[in-house]
């Protein structure tokens, strides 16, 4: 086996890029139809449509189905919290109703409560981690009722109705756990391995750092997940033991996988990631686990404290553990060291901070919600909540060039959507017609939504008109054309937003995430070398699980702020200042992973700090960083290597910082040049 030398550095991956093309219009992204979603969302909005049709009538019913819209949401959490979750969701939605119907006494009004419910949803749903459809379908359900007919005494009426819509959502979306329990947290931890092995088959390739954000983000949602799923009677028992210690080898080899694959440029033998698939398969059922002992002919000729050794002795040891049905005392996972639920107001407060992405999505969200609402008013369209929530589905999109590629993909299926709709309200089809069509429509839209909007903006565009005739009655032929016309409306609406408000608040934040990255990883590098400090299992998972979390979110901010349109000249020369950062934080997870690491001198310690605090102090102030010579490292050679080059990937970006502001300040003294001689000319 070919054994790298230290100084080997594999190549940077290419820089993430977002494009406003043809391929992200229309393309559709990788990963697997919602074939099980789609059918949930088909039967809860049928049976909603139809149980309330039928004791409140057709009208009524409509809000009863826009209500059924909760089973959309916390479809991957398990049903232990799901059900607590779901049910916050569907007081959400009622209160969504409710405040519609009170604000439906004047369009004004509509359209400032609207802006406001867009915003506020924006708000709870990042800030707890709700997943998409996210702010959409509380705007939806609150616009439609601002139509609803029967004014200010109707109200109670209208909150029952949607209650009932949202009780059924929360019956189908819970039906699953009937048969399949605990199917949430197997799938959880079997994609974590399926991610592994895909970084496994990346180690050699030009992917690497992309695949490699991808199995942290997987590994660290399943972590969420399972201690979601341990409840006070569950988490006492061998199964649930044995699933959390299948969690945790699943993190300690990806952290050996890291220490692999930052230390070779050549492909691993195919045969380590397809064991690594069986593992995935394993997770649920573990007669399908694969053999230990194939692993033999990839672990012979290995010195026995190689890193590749390292990394098949972790895999043939979760092997041992998925080949048994429950865990046994002397496995790993029977403790856990954190709690199921983060404080409600840690999270609220943390979104409200300075440095949070969070508190100017909702802000820019709610205030051109509600501008769009008045502007279509001010221009006479009587149907003004579709520009509305046009803009609130485009927004969503985050950055400036996923809110263009949104508004296009919007505005093109809406208008095939429109003709689908239209035909079907020209038939006149009876309301159980009218409600098989909308619930077919739904499941439709839930099985492409997630691989193409384009696709989802097609079928959704006709429920969404079959429900909004069924509440308010139009002639189709308006209702068509202002449909389209709202729809163009309201995706330009949500471009201007983007463009406007907070465009550069990702650009912004990305300097002090590295920041945060750099000194989460000094945090753990200096407690693993430290020789006078025990770290105990607890402060360990504390470490990690920190780290790995700046990890996940320096890339998301990265990724952010490269859609920024025009984009921020200081956002592209970061790139390799942004994998040198990940690099070291993933270097300092793995020698966290070590049962019993190196330590070093105080002395190493002292100037290994002074080396972290000159970067991040460089970073701060845009500079150049004076690094001098790092101490060495002998046990942890990399860790020295992706700082050395974090430091020259930092001189670059200033570099090309200053080219750039100089090039900016010659076309500005040209310009001002063009003025004055064009001036003289005009004296002449």
């Amino acid at each position: 086996m070919w054994n790298p030398p230290t100084r080997v550095r594999p190549k940077v991956a290419e820089r993430p890029r977002q494009r406003v093309d043809l391929k992200a219009v229309f393309g559709l992204a990788s990963g697997r139809w919602s074939w099980a979603m789609a059918f949930q969302a088909a039967i809860a909005m049928a049976v909603a449509f139809s149980l309330s049709a039928y004791l409140f009538g057709p009208q009524a019913g409509a809000l009863a189905a826009l209500g059924s819209m909760a089973v959309l949401y916390e479809r991957n959490t398990p049903y232990t919290y799901r059900a607590t979750a779901l049910a916050l969701v569907a007081l959400g939605f009622v209160a969504s109703v409710t405040i519609g119907s009170l604000a439906s006494a004047t369009p004004w009004s509509a359209a400032l409560t609207i802006g406001a419910v867009a915003g506020t949803s924006t708000w709870l749903c990042q800030a707890l981690r709700v997943d998409r459809p996210g702010p959409l379908f509380f705007v939806l359900v609150c616009a439609i009722s601002t139509i609803a007919p029967g004014g200010l005494g109707a109200v109670p009426l209208h909150a029952a109705v949607a209650a009932i819509g949202a009780a059924t959502g929360w019956t189908v979306s819970m039906a699953g756990a009937l048969a399949r329990s605990r199917h949430p947290e197997y799938r959880a931890v079997a994609e974590a391995y399926r991610k592994l092995a895909a970084l496994l088959r990346a180690i050699g390739t030009p992917r690497l750092d992309h695949v490699q954000h991808d199995a942290s983000l997987a590994v660290a949602n399943a972590w969420r997940i399972v201690l979601l799923a341990q409840t006070r009677g569950y988490r006492d028992t061998a199964t649930a033991a044995r699933q959390r210690a299948m969690l945790r080898w699943v993190s300690d080899i990806h952290l050996a996988a890291t220490d692999v694959s930052l230390a070779r440029t050549e492909p691993l033998p195919a045969a380590a990631a397809d064991f690594a698939d069986g593992l995935a398969d394993a997770v649920a059922k573990a007669e399908q686990c694969p053999d230990p002992d194939s692993l033999d002919d990839l672990r012979r000729g290995l010195r026995p404290r190689s890193l590749e050794a390292r990394l098949y002795s972790r895999l043939s040891r979760a092997a041992q553990t998925a080949r048994r049905r429950e865990a046994e005392d002397d496995d790993r996972g029977l403790e856990l060291h954190d709690s199921r639920h983060p404080s409600v107001a840690d999270a609220l407060r943390s979104s409200l901070s300075r440095d949070s992405l969070i508190r100017p999505t909702a802000l820019r969200m709610g205030i051109t919600v509600a501008i769009a609402g008045m502007l279509g008013i001010g221009l006479g369209f009587e149907r003004f909540y579709w520009i509305s929530i046009t803009a609130t589905a485009v927004l969503q999109g985050g950055n400036v060039v996923l809110t263009v590629n949104r508004s296009a993909q919007r505005a093109l299926g809406t208008l095939i959507g429109v003709v689908l709709g239209a035909g079907l309200l020209l038939l006149e089809l009876p309301l159980p017609a009218t409600i098989l069509c909308a619930a077919g429509f739904m499941g439709l839209t839930q099985l492409v939504v997630q691989r193409n909007f384009f696709y989802g903006s097609i079928l959704v565009t006709p429920m969404a008109l079959l429900v909004a005739h069924t509440a308010a009655p139009f002639p189709v032929g308006e209702l068509a054309q202002a449909r389209i016309v709202d729809t163009v409306i309201g995706s330009l609406a949500g471009m201007l937003g983007a463009l406007l408000l907070w465009r550069r608040a990702s650009a912004a934040r990305l300097p002090q995430t590295i920041i945060d990255v750099l000194d989460s990883t000094r945090t753990a590098v200096v407690a693993v070398l430290d020789p006078e400090v025990e770290i105990g299992p607890e402060r360990r998972y504390r470490l990690r699980r920190d780290l790995r979390a700046s990890l996940i979110s320096l890339r998301g901010v990265y990724d952010s702020a490269i859609g920024d349109v025009p984009r921020a000249t200081t956002t592209q020369p970061l790139w390799p200042v942004v994998v040198a950062a990940q690099r070291a934080g993933y270097l300092a997870l793995s020698a966290l992973a070590l049962e019993k690491p190196p330590p070093a001198s105080q002395i190493t310690l002292q100037r290994l700090d002074l080396a972290f605090t000159e970067l991040m102090s460089a970073m701060r102030e845009r500079r150049t960083p004076r690094l001098g010579a790092l101490p060495r490292l002998v046990d942890y050679p990399r860790i020295n290597l992706e700082l050395r080059a974090l430091s020259s990937s930092m001189r670059t970006a200033v570099a090309e910082d200053e080219r750039a502001a100089a090039q900016e300040q010659e076309r500005r003294a040209q310009r001002e040049q063009r003025r004055a001689r064009d001036e003289v000319d005009a004296d002449l």
